[in-house]
């Protein structure tokens, strides 16, 4: 497992340019109010962002039925809670520690790990040092936070729901997503502390340590079903939950989803990291006819067409039979979208696939990778939302 369960995405930190769309890179430090990709992903440019189109509609231009729209029209178009994503929330936890920090809990310089027994003390040791950072974190909650710094106005475009604990760590996480501007309504309780991720950095190396805790504690009937919440998923037009979610509450992704179906607006998931494939299956598969955009990276892909016994490894034809099964609003055919990294972009257009070639970015501008599908996925649900 490349990641820690609810904590990573790491589709590539590229933008793509093919023959039907440009699409730019900003950076992350850049714009009015500057967002960090959380879990640990201290990006330094944020792909997928807003395009310019040719003669020839792209996928998700297809998808949303609109021309990219001028920013004075923005505002008028974009409302409040427009984007709603649910997910596992992390507080991010970021300080430079020394070798004997990292010798203490057993942690290798460069390594993303679960949290066992011996870290209990990591996370509020981490704390007090002078330098600590905190960020809102966790995979979806990432991608909505990067899609809101993309709208900047109006605030509250993008919605979140997760599972948080009453405590000091839960304070500071909803005091981060407020400042991202983005409407967190979490579900609190008291058995389980706020998860968080550790990110202790040496040098140029980051070794990670995640404690998902609280993240795995939602309940459904407890928070998505209330009359004031449920409001606010009638209220969304585009729904994003990456597939770490099915390890927490697939009825909750199945109630929105199928929301989202029914009403004729756009459900988007992810396939997350190989192993949600391979022994989630059955869960994922009862989502699937209901998915409009599906993302997921190479070893993502494989893992699905492996599992589901397509007898390929060609990225294209993966897609391709990806988009061909069964779907229940047939009045929006699927998108496809599987990154490569530093290769081709593989993206179901219309009846085919395109490659989109990935712009070649400078490597001294980038921080770290981790992440960065977080935020692919995150100006893709942007787009879609105006």
């Amino acid at each position: 497992m490349r990641a820690t369960g609810a904590l990573l995405e790491d589709h590539g930190q590229h933008s793509l340019r093919g023959k039907q769309v440009q699409v730019n890179a900003p950076r992350i430090g850049a714009g009015k109010e500057a967002v960090t990709i959380c879990s640990s992903s201290l990006a330094d440019g944020c792909p997928g962002s807003g395009s310019t189109a040719s003669a020839e509609p792209t996928p998700i231009q297809k998808m949303t039925a609109r021309e990219p729209d001028a920013p004075a029209q923005r505002k008028t178009m974009l409302s409040e809670n427009a984007l709603f994503g649910m997910g596992n929330p992390l507080l991010d936890i970021s300080a430079v520690v020394d070798k004997d920090f990292l010798d203490k809990f057993g942690l290798k310089p460069n390594d993303q790990i679960l949290a066992e027994d011996h870290h209990k003390t990591l996370f509020e040791e981490i704390a007090k040092k002078n330098d600590v950072e905190y960020h809102a974190g966790g995979a979806t909650q990432n991608s909505v936070k990067v899609a809101q710094w993309m709208i900047q106005e109006p605030h509250r475009v993008a919605t979140f729901f997760g599972c948080i604990g009453t405590d000091r760590f839960g304070e500071i996480l909803k005091q981060k997503s407020r400042e991202a501007h983005v409407d967190a309504r979490y579900y609190e309780q008291s058995e389980q502390p706020t998860g968080t991720c550790a990110a202790c950095i040496n040098g140029s190396n980051r070794s990670l340590v995640a404690n998902l805790a609280a993240a795995e504690c939602y309940e459904k009937e407890k928070h998505l079903d209330l009359d004031g919440n449920w409001e606010l998923v009638e209220k969304a037009k585009v729904y994003y939950i990456a597939g770490f979610f099915l390890t927490v509450s697939p009825e909750s992704i199945l109630k929105v989803a199928k929301h989202a179906s029914e009403n004729n607006k756009i459900f988007c998931t992810n396939l997350s990291a190989p192993f949600i494939c391979q022994f989630f299956k059955e869960r994922l598969m009862k989502v699937m006819p209901y998915v409009d955009i599906l993302f997921g990276n190479e070893t993502e892909a494989a893992t699905f067409a492996e599992v589901l016994g397509f007898e390929t490894d060609d990225i294209a034809e993966i897609a391709k039979k990806t988009q061909n099964l069964p779907k229940v609003n047939t009045k929006r055919q699927r998108v496809v979208v599987f990154t490569q990294g530093k290769d081709d972009t593989a993206a179901t257009v219309g009846g085919g696939v395109t490659m989109f070639p990935v712009l070649e970015m400078d490597q001294n501008k980038i921080v770290d990778t981790n992440g960065a599908g977080d935020a692919f996925v995150g100006g893709t649900t942007r787009k879609s939302s105006s």
